[in-house]
């Protein structure tokens, strides 16, 4: 087992990759009453067309990895939330674009969740009726987003932008693709994506990383896995200029919502390691400095009662895609859009002042030590970075190196009306 010190932080993690790929990742927390474990897959809801290790390449249906997530808490004997509850523990499973993780917390019997999170997840069983029950709920859930403003918003904008990544499909699929979903299809998926080699676990809080560690490979040991080689994923060409430059949505709201924002260049979404996470700094403090309450341009768009408190901005980049959202709430999309228009070549033109930068890089790194204190904000956010070759624990030093060159490269490479998008929902 690995000890990795990281003084600055005065944080160690502990880290032991076994024989069967599986990587474990432990953090102790002394003084911490609870403990948080993710038990993570490199395979989320872009992933429908791939090549097994070994076997034909397949495409399949849309929403397959978020209906497996789902699928796996059934077993033959019972529901796991039920056994997970038993033992004093609060589990959940999330699917995201490029990665499915399952996760609990609990204060008590530690031992005792690992090994029921390790093993339920190691243990699929379906069943053709139980996949057709499933397919009401996730039908129902599909239909619920459909009528959410706020996802209709987001996802629209993400299909304004792209017109073949996958990343414009809703991570839960359509009520027509998961129709298409059976049993076959869902081991297909697990033997492919849920080896132990494409897998990461991390545990976060009261721990005791020695024995922890003993427990995991126990287990691991005791099950039998082939070495898998890689899995082939394929993704479609995707053009550097939007898809279309508005969408607009109408369902009954009370006030218009409006999000725009701008896609990421096929450079960026080349990057990987320091490179991405250093970008994706660079962009956040760029974001802040036009976007944030601190700025003239929110102060100005509140006074005149364009924008509420809901106003913000958030910004994702992953191998392969990468995008802006900015937005919110407001009375009159169309003057909103204009006014962020007229703004943002003048703000380009006289650059974020090196004070500006300096102020917010250090309420970020201020923000990022807060978060430590978060054992589910460690859990996800180290998963992340580690599946793109990136290092959580390296995010203060690379804050600390920011320059406001940096972020005014940003600002002058992600502002590009070519890839500018907008997404309205308003009243029918």
């Amino acid at each position: 087992m690995e000890r990795i010190e990281h003084q600055q932080l005065e944080e160690t993690l502990y880290y032991e990759q076994l024989p069967n790929g599986l990587q474990v990742y432990l953090l102790p927390k002394p003084g911490f009453n609870k403990t948080y474990a993710t038990f993570t897959t490199r395979y989320g809801s872009i992933d429908n067309h791939f090549q097994p290790p070994g076997g034909e390449e397949i495409q399949v249906p849309d929403g397959i990895a978020h209906f497996l997530e789902h699928k796996m808490f059934e077993k033959k004997d019972g529901d796991v939330f039920n056994l997970f509850s038993q033992q004093g523990a609060s589990a959940n499973a999330f699917t995201s674009f490029d990665r499915t993780a399952y996760l609990f917390s609990c204060t008590e019997n530690v031992e005792q969740n690992l090994t029921t999170l390790i093993d339920f997840v190691q243990d699929p069983y379906f069943t053709d009726q139980s996949v057709e029950k499933e397919k009401g709920i996730i039908g129902q859930e599909i239909r619920m987003y459909d009528d959410n403003p706020d996802w209709r918003s987001y996802f629209g904008l993400i299909e304004s932008m792209y017109a073949a990544h996958p990343v414009k499909i809703d991570i839960a699929g359509t009520v027509e693709s998961i129709a298409k979903i059976d049993k076959e299809a869902l081991y297909t998926c697990y033997k492919t994506f849920y080896h132990p080699s494409n897998m990461l676990l991390f545990v976060v809080g009261a721990i005791e990383p020695e024995s922890i560690m003993e427990l995991v490979r126990n287990n691991q040991a005791a099950k039998s896995y082939q070495a898998m080689d890689e899995i082939g994923r394929f993704f479609p060409d995707e053009p550097e200029k939007v898809n279309q430059a508005q969408l607009e949505i109408q369902l009954s709201v009370g006030i218009a919502k409006c999000l725009f924002g701008f896609k990421e260049s096929p450079h960026a979404v080349r990057l990987q390691g320091e490179d991405l996470v250093r970008q994706e700094l660079a962009t956040e403090v760029m974001l802040e400095a036009i976007f944030g309450e601190g700025s003239d341009l929110y102060q100005s768009l509140y006074d005149e009662g364009l924008i509420d408190d809901h106003f913000g901005y958030d910004y994702s980049l992953e191998q392969g895609y990468g995008f802006s959202v900015i937005g919110g709430d407001t009375p009159d999309p169309d003057t909103l859009v204009k006014r962020i228009q007229a703004a943002l070549p003048e703000i380009q033109a006289q650059g974020i002042p090196a004070d500006v930068v300096e102020r917010i890089r250090k309420k970020k790194t201020g923000g990022y030590m807060r978060s430590l204190n978060s054992p589910e904000w460690i859990a996800n956010r180290f998963t992340r970075y580690k599946f793109n070759d990136a290092d959580l624990f390296q995010i203060v030093p690379l804050l600390e190196s920011l320059s406001a060159d940096d972020v005014n490269r940003r600002l002058q490479e992600h502002i590009d009306w070519e890839r500018f998008a907008v997404s309205t929902v308003r009243s029918h």
